[in-house]
């Protein structure tokens, strides 16, 4: 009779894990591919992000607001923040408003009221890298510009920031529009009597003096670069603060003068003038209004404040007129979109010009201007476009062709009300410096 060893069954029980190791491999690898698909890890830095290059756009922010409501993200002590840089993280709290309870919405950016299906591109904020971005305070923001005119200057884009500022302000205190002039209301003004405030928009695609193309007229835009807009800058001596924004329709045909003479064109083949880059207009533009504000209103020391909204990206996958042209149901992680090419030249373009407009305003004390820098943050909010919920429930009937889409301007509420939480830090460093110097 052969001994058994004391070890046998101990031997069979050891042997089973590398029976059962490449069933467990198998078992694992879908979970591994499914983790990687939903999570990817993030993309290193490229390059091609221009965004270190410039010096970023810092605000400091200070608790030295006593009159006003105490917030848990302020500190004893003044902390730079660069907003610029950062991510969007999952917010329970959601929007300050709904597409129901703003009466100013935009019909074509009500998303929700438009029956969007997917709510989750509401429940996200922006986390800068090194701070915390503050929740909107309505009454900060009136108690501060008590008395005060505001003033947003543009195109759709400059209009679409102004309702997402009005829908915020309305939760605390109702405003009465007063003013209405021009095709789609172009030209409005609303007044907050609880703090005699009036903010206005003013269609301005340019901001210096332009003709815009018109189906009985030339099918292109004319620029007068060196002169502004007399439409917003007539009424220049009543503003207080100036929210500019513009970008987009510089890429439309266009002719550019300089006094009376041609300078060039951008796309004209029809036309027998010098084809010139749209950058370097832009960047004219630009020049020429903060020069105009500047000597305006600086010459006389009547103060003035001025913010340049940078350019906002659009998101367009594919035909702009076929069904989920912007599809995206939830923002870029880091580093998964990259800033370049046009989007990052037309926010050099605007920020190097600022940082000009700060040097040439040394000599002005009153006038303060500061870049309001979103490109990036706009950059990786795909879903935060109307898309094909511009107009009430497109999928009523089915999909049907073509299906119209908008995928550059923003939902309200959606991301669009971060920007307004920037200007809110911006108008609170500079009415801490104003108490400062009194």
């Amino acid at each position: 009779m052969g001994s058994s060893s004391p070890f046998k069954d101990q031997t069979h029980l050891l042997s089973l894990p590398k029976k059962l190791l490449p069933y467990a491999l198998y078992a694992l690898l879908p979970i591994a591919l499914f983790r990687l698909y939903f999570h990817p890890p993030p993309l290193p830095q490229s390059p091609a992000d221009p965004l270190p290059i410039l010096n970023p756009v810092i605000f400091t922010t200070s608790s030295s607001f006593s009159s006003y409501p105490s917030q848990e993200e302020e500190s004893s002590c003044e902390i730079a923040c660069d907003y610029t840089n950062g991510k969007w993280v999952r917010d329970k709290l959601g929007p300050l408003y709904n597409g129901t309870t703003c009466g100013t919405i935009k019909d074509g950016q009500n998303c929700i009221s438009h029956g969007r299906p997917d709510l989750g591109y509401l429940y996200w904020r922006w986390k800068p890298h090194n701070c915390s971005l503050p929740r909107f305070v309505p009454d900060i923001f009136l108690q501060i510009f008590r008395n005060k005119n505001l003033a947003f200057v543009g195109d759709s884009m400059a209009r679409n920031q102004l309702e997402s500022l009005l829908c915020m302000l309305a939760t605390v205190s109702t405003p009465d529009l007063v003013y209405r002039n021009g095709e789609d209301n172009k030209f409005r003004r609303w007044h907050f009597p609880s703090h005699n405030i009036t903010v206005s928009i003013y269609w301005s695609p340019f901001l210096v003096k332009g003709m815009e193309k018109s189906n009985s007229g030339p099918n292109h835009n004319k620029l007068y670069l060196d002169y502004v807009d007399e439409r917003w800058a007539g009424d220049m001596d009543r503003m207080d603060m100036i929210v500019l924004s513009i970008g987009h329709w510089f890429l439309h045909p266009a002719v550019f003068y300089e006094g009376d003479s041609v300078i060039g064109c951008h796309y004209c083949p029809d036309l027998n003038h010098t084809e010139v880059g749209f950058y370097e207009v832009f960047r004219k533009a630009f020049k020429t209004t903060l020069k105009a504000i500047a000597g305006k209103r600086g010459v006389n020391g009547d103060p003035i404040d001025v913010i340049v909204t940078t350019f906002s990206p659009s998101h367009f996958e594919g035909d702009w007129d076929k069904a989920g042209a912007c599809p995206k149901t939830r923002p870029f992680q880091e580093g998964e979109k990259l800033l370049e090419g046009m989007d990052a030249d037309m926010r050099r373009v605007e920020v190097e010009e600022v940082e000009a407009a700060k040097a040439y305003a040394e000599q002005f004390p009153g006038f303060r201007v500061e870049a309001l820098d979103v490109t990036k943050l706009s950059l990786m909010r795909p879903d935060g476009h109307p898309g094909p919920y511009m107009y009430p429930f497109p999928f009523a009937d089915g999909v049907k062709d073509p299906v119209q889409n908008d995928c550059v301007h923003w939902c309200l509420p959606g991301p669009i009300d971060t920007w307004n939480e920037i200007v809110l830090e911006v108008m609170k460093r500079w009415d801490d410096q104003s108490r400062k110097q009194v």
